[in-house]
């Protein structure tokens, strides 16, 4: 990971709190009934950002290392994830994460391989899981054409995102991620939403790396047009930001 990438969260930390969505229950369900996912299991949560995922893990009381390079988000990790002790941050990549050799089950990646070197990643994620464990990745992949707001906000997002095209997950190619399995791996979709008023639309777009921050040019205008569009699609003062979450999972052999 480039120190521009780390660094691009830093000014979206709270947002990034507030309004980026959880991943359902489901997730948790397919480790525990199809991988062995069990209280106690060890799991690397890389690129755990704010916690989101790390969070869902713990609630199975597993022992979770937060391994996170960017400082402004570990933090928030580890003040939100205070409560929990088998919680531990881990300042490090995925490509070092400085845990032990074979010391985890799982090595588990929501919302962040996209931005791992696929190739280191794959080498480092071999040296710390124990054998037979798992590489599981996780995604909320906003769906972009499935109702007309959810359309307009895709068109909004190429007009001033920054470099939108080249860094969104919602393109993430398949490929890459064949690439790195190398072998079998399996994949299934759940569905998943939210619902917000204007000010939560405003934090779920700010939160996302690739829009201009205040001061910079095109975030005003970038505002006024999520204005016009939230009035134009808004239901009772709402609006609905659906989901696929993804999940890939399989053993690096």
């Amino acid at each position: 990971m480039t120190m521009d990438t780390v660094g691009r969260f830093d000014a979206r930390v709270e947002n990034y709190i507030a309004y980026r969505p959880q991943y359902p229950a489901a997730v948790t369900e397919l480790l525990r009934t199809e991988l062995g996912l069990r209280a106690a299991s060890v799991v690397a949560d890389v690129g755990a950002g704010t916690g989101i995922l790390s969070e869902l893990l713990l609630q199975e009381s597993c022992a979770v290392f937060g391994v996170e390079p960017n400082a402004a988000m570990r933090a928030a990790a580890e003040r939100l994830l205070q409560g929990y002790p088998q919680f531990t941050s881990v300042n490090g990549t995925a490509e070092a994460t400085t845990l032990a050799d074979n010391s985890v089950a799982f090595v588990t990646a929501g919302q962040a391989f996209h931005w791992f070197d696929a190739a280191a990643a794959r080498c480092e994620f071999k040296r710390i899981l124990q054998p037979a464990g798992w590489v599981v990745l996780v995604w909320n992949m906003r769906r972009t054409a499935t109702t007309p707001f959810l359309r307009d906000y895709e068109q909004l997002l190429r007009a001033f995102g920054t470099d939108y095209a080249q860094v969104s997950c919602e393109q993430l190619p398949e490929e890459k991620i064949a690439a790195f399995f190398v072998g079998d791996y399996a994949q299934q979709s759940f569905d998943n939403y939210q619902v917000f008023d204007f000010a939560g639309v405003r934090g779920r777009l700010l939160s996302s790396s690739y829009v201009p921050l205040a001061g910079q040019a095109q975030h005003e205008p970038m505002l006024a047009a999520l204005r016009r569009l939230f009035d134009l699609h808004q239901q009772a003062g709402q609006v609905t930001i659906e989901y696929d979450t993804k999940i890939y999972y399989g053993r690096l052999y």
